[in-house]
């Protein structure tokens, strides 16, 4: 059940005035090469051209912009796996607010120069040995920074619901909306705004096989996790939905799929070649969805959320071998 205290249409529009001039107005694609695979019109929208390289900076300064002054004095800390980590990171570049990364090891080294590039402070963790959550908890109180969490936070989850806002002030009426879920905040927040501007509608989030704890969760009602998932899709190695996206998940969403990890590459390298863009593995987990038939949805208008294009070159051939 929702409180009286979660995010609503309201905080999206105004976080959508938080962001105007500062955020990048992302494009929205079309191919006709898809539009005859899907025997529908399909809208990708492209947060992969968005400030550092992923939606996730729509959430991070909508959080950084709001907190009192003397918060933003002591400065903040987070966790993420590099897209969150770098929004948080040029949003505390653009305020004025000291920003410390809890980042893995093994993070993309694209993610991790990035980051330091925009002044953060990175503080390095084996995800095999270490609870992520824990350690930016301790670390917060430690030095007395306010913790902002990539997705269980309600200006954080408003933030990112302005994507699909822009998309449909865009092109009008969808059918379906497709959308990447890790640990929900881009999925709530573009959930939200679709249903108060299209009641009818019909968001459907998308993970990774080998990281499903929000399909099952959705499925079972139940709060389910997963624990370091080897998926190649690592924005999507959250261990479960938060307490605030969960309900909003169950509330808004109307149902969540998988995608393996072959129709995860395929899409990439597809979407590389045919929309001639650069997306990242947990980037076109939405529109893999579609492209790998596990959504049919033919004669329909569709949006398809592309959340990120943090691609490590020096990896590519890996994963082409992967491919």
């Amino acid at each position: 059940m929702l409180d009286n205290k979660s995010v609503n249409i309201i905080d999206v529009k105004a976080a959508q005035k938080r962001l105007l001039g500062i955020a990048h107005h992302t494009p929205v694609l079309t191919s006709r090469t898809v539009n005859e695979l899907t025997h529908s019109q399909v809208f990708f929208k492209c947060e992969n051209f968005q400030r550092t390289g992923a939606f996730k900076f729509r959430g991070a300064y909508n959080a950084l912009a709001q907190l009192p002054e003397a918060q933003k004095q002591k400065g903040v800390l987070t966790y993420s796996s590099g897209n969150h980590a770098q929004a948080i990171a040029l949003a505390g570049q653009l305020l004025n607010i000291s920003t410390t990364i809890v980042m893995p090891d093994d993070a993309p080294a694209v993610k991790q120069t990035a980051t330091r590039g925009y002044g953060a402070e990175i503080i390095l963790y084996n995800r095999q040995t270490t609870n992520r959550e824990q350690l930016a908890q301790t670390l917060a109180s430690d030095r007395s920074l306010t913790l902002i969490p990539p997705y269980d936070h309600p200006h954080v989850v408003a933030g990112q619901g302005t994507a699909a806002l822009e998309l449909i002030e865009e092109v009008g009426e969808l059918d379906f909306l497709l959308v990447p879920c890790g640990g929900g905040g881009l999925i709530s927040g573009c959930a939200i705004a679709t249903k108060a501007l299209l009641p009818n509608c019909r968001v459907i989030g998308v993970e990774p096989e080998l990281a499903d704890d929000a399909t099952r969760s959705f499925h079972s009602k139940t709060l389910q996790t997963v624990h370091n998932p080897n998926t190649i899709a690592d924005g999507a190695r959250t261990p479960s939905l938060g307490k605030i996206t969960f309900p909003l998940v169950l509330h808004y969403v109307d149902d969540m799929v998988t995608v393996s990890e072959s129709a995860i590459l395929r899409t990439m390298f597809f979407l590389w070649e045919r929309l001639k863009i650069v997306v990242e593995p947990t980037g076109v987990i939405a529109a893999a969805a579609l492209l790998d038939n596990v959504v049919i949805a033919p004669v329909a208008r569709i949006g398809v959320i592309i959340s990120g294009g943090n691609v490590d070159l020096a990896q590519v051939s890996k994963l082409f071998s992967l491919g």
